[in-house]
């Protein structure tokens, strides 16, 4: 019967494969607690326990690899922002090392290049930021307000955002025409109103 990585019975195996192919292992140390080792190693293709975990070290490391997942689009967004305001523009090399292709990489830089730190919402997922992207500033910041206290889903802010342009309030969500001129060519989905980057 096969083994599911990650399952406590493929601790024993997955360790000893794992750790001699290069996974990463890491110690948490925080302020005068001992250093211990991590609940888990990660490679490119698994997660696999590195003793046995309670419900708590099980759900803890949940937290981290969800938080992983949802922060690398901004983390790579910014990278990129980085490097061609530092050497030009630099997407061919970035997608060469990253394995994201040109477009997914302009996508992250152009949505993270729209939200200051201070807006961005660690509550809220990447998908309800690219969203409101094409939004001014006061608009995304209560736009993510609303999402958050709201806790609605991409679909939902979706409906939301198609139900406030169906309503004419045209003042509320960027006209494609105005979204073209001040950033360039755009592509806008009909159904929702997304805009998207073309080159």
């Amino acid at each position: 019967m096969p083994v599911m990585p990650g399952s406590p019975d493929a601790v024993k195996t997955a360790s000893s494969h794992l750790s001699s192919g290069g996974m990463a292992r890491h110690s948490a140390a925080s302020g005068g607690r001992k250093a211990r080792q991590s609940a888990g190693s990660l490679s490119k293709i698994a997660w696999a326990p590195q003793r046995e975990l309670d419900h708590a070290d099980w759900l803890a490391t949940g937290r981290r690899l969800g938080a992983i997942g949802r922060c690398s689009q901004w983390w790579i967004g910014d990278w990129v922002r980085y490097g061609t305001a530092k050497w030009g523009e630099k997407y061919a090399e970035a997608a060469r090392v990253t394995g994201y292709d040109i477009a997914s990489l302009r996508n992250m830089a152009w949505v993270a290049s729209r939200f200051e730190l201070s807006l961005r919402n660690d509550k809220l997922t990447w998908s309800h930021h690219v969203l409101l992207a094409p939004l001014e500033p006061g608009e995304q910041r209560e736009w993510l307000r609303r999402a958050s206290q709201e806790r609605l889903s991409v679909a939902d802010l979706r409906l939301e955002l198609r139900a406030r342009r169906g309503s004419g309030d045209r003042q509320s969500l960027p006209v494609a025409d105005e979204v073209k001129r001040d950033r360039g060519q755009l592509a806008v989905c009909p159904h929702c109103g997304h805009v998207l980057p073309t080159s």
